[in-house]
């Protein structure tokens, strides 16, 4: 604990005077404090764990702390009231640059194009909605938590933010219908941004991007749905992947699936290294039917996942709320 001690105040010292402080994260003062967990005795390194676990807490605050008295103090104060002429020197002397796309923005553009050269049809999702395309058409019971005012957020007068891209499910089924019964098929990715009721901290936020996809077809299976995804992920971090699986649940899919890959090489993975990276399964017939389709002719499989958790993953982001910070500081490390 003395060591934590220590390592603490060298930390916060070099935040307090650092321009990227963010990169305390990746001292060799916070990496060796857990190398030393495996020389402990079992029965201390819970102790010893949690104590570096309140460390990071502490740090990632004095980090937000230091970068917002950067941001602060590299603006000046314009007077709005006054002529233009008057605040004319200091707007020449104001570091002005090209803006550029939102990292999130970027990687939701990446996600849905390789999809799209996969065949599926891209659909942006709704940022308002109602009960039935937001959960009965989707299976949940009248019962479910899902719908209580403590997870999904509502207006005044019952409309709901989506708290998933599900949301676009049953119009997607719906509109491709007759398509099926030509003889063709239904392949759409949905994506947008979603909203739940989270307290906001390290690893949630109340607003956040996902991408979903359905596929229908006579002959949909499981295997043809684990072979989309690992072609998907293998796309995405270019090499090959080994996955896995095991079983949850989801109301709209049967069975119901959480989809897992062996970390790829490009994030420091090692073989039996695993990331678990979204929920996916067969379409329940439920959901089929609610959307006129004859599940006993028509069979399909859908996934979903967050959008956050592959670039937080892909660039070693250590906070989920830098994305909806607006830190210019932040986003110009993805130039």
């Amino acid at each position: 604990m003395q060591d934590i001690n220590s390592v603490r105040q060298i930390l916060i010292d070099k935040i307090a005077t650092s321009n990227s402080p963010a990169d305390v994260l990746k001292s060799p003062e916070l990496k060796k404090l857990y190398s030393v967990i495996g020389t402990l005795p079992a029965n201390e390194r819970g102790a010893y764990g949690k104590s570096i676990n309140d460390l990071k807490v502490e740090i990632q605050s004095a980090i937000d702390s230091r970068m917002d008295e950067i941001d602060n103090a590299a603006v000046e104060p314009l007077d709005v009231t006054a002529p233009f002429d008057i605040n004319s020197s200091l707007i020449e002397l104001m570091d002005t640059e090209n803006g550029t796309k939102h990292p999130l923005i970027r990687e939701l553009e990446n996600v849905v194009d390789i999809f799209v050269r996969m065949g599926f049809e891209a659909i942006e999702s709704r940022q308002i909605d109602d009960d039935k395309h937001m959960f009965e058409s989707l299976n949940f019971p009248d019962n479910h938590p899902a719908r209580d005012g403590y997870d999904t957020f509502r207006t005044e007068e019952n409309f709901i933010p989506p708290a998933h891209t599900s949301t676009m499910q049953n119009r997607i089924l719906s509109a491709g219908r007759d398509r099926l019964e030509s003889g063709g098929q239904i392949a759409a990715v949905s994506y947008g941004r979603v909203f739940r009721n989270e307290d906001v901290d390290v690893t949630h936020e109340h607003t956040f991007y996902q991408c979903e996809g359905v596929f229908v077809s006579e002959t949909a299976s499981l295997g043809e749905m684990l072979g989309t995804l690992r072609s998907f992920f293998e796309a995405y971090y270019g090499q090959k992947l080994k996955i896995k699986t095991q079983p949850a649940y989801f109301p709209f899919v049967e069975p119901g699936l959480e989809f897992a890959i062996e970390r790829p090489a490009v994030l420091g993975g090692k073989p039996g290294d695993w990331l678990e990276m979204l929920g996916c399964g067969m379409i329940h017939p439920n959901v089929l039917e609610l959307a006129g389709i004859d599940s006993k002719k028509y069979r399909g499989f859908a996934w979903g996942g967050g959008v956050e958790r592959l670039v937080m993953l892909k660039y070693g982001i250590e906070d989920l709320r830098h994305f909806e910070s607006g830190k210019l500081q932040f986003l110009r490390e993805f130039k």
